[in-house]
């Protein structure tokens, strides 16, 4: 009876992900080792204030929750230890979050990953785009520091 249980409490599990996965307007798998306790302690804070999520998450959940929501794409890169990063709100203040991270350590790389419903591969697009929000908000917060008044 006990296993009939856990099955049950892993269901559960898989379900709730992928109900919180189908809301998230960024998804991304990334491979965390060597990133120390206190790296990603800031991380994550960083991440909780820009209204994201991190998370390490087996990948054999992460890989049912994904197939409930028919985003198997992402198979591939569930190989050896990886983190999730989720934002339900708005995916640019997470994005560069993890931008600045990922270039300030070399050993956090991003290996896939969907913003706003669209598949980003590593290979191709995903770093781009990334590339292209961090530098687009960099020139917002400039423009904006430019505009105030000075005191």
């Amino acid at each position: 009876m006990a296993n009939k249980k856990i099955i049950l409490e892993k269901e559960a599990k898989v379900k709730e992900l992928a109900d919180n996965l189908k809301k998230s307007k960024l998804i991304l798998i990334v491979d965390y080792r060597g990133t120390s306790v206190e790296e990603d302690t800031k991380l994550r804070k960083d991440l909780r204030e820009a209204k994201g999520s991190a998370k390490v998450i087996k990948n054999n959940i992460l890989k049912r929750a994904l197939d409930i929501n028919g985003e198997s794409d992402l198979d591939e890169v569930l190989v050896g230890p990886n983190a999730l990063i989720t934002a339900e709100e708005d995916y640019l203040a997470p994005l560069k979050v993890v931008y600045k991270f990922s270039k300030a350590h070399e050993n956090y790389t991003i290996k896939g990953g969907f913003i706003d419903g669209k598949l980003m591969s590593v290979a191709g697009s995903l770093l781009q785009t990334i590339g292209k929000v961090a530098i687009a908000l960099d020139q917002v917060r400039a423009q904006k520091e430019a505009a105030e008044p000075a005191e």
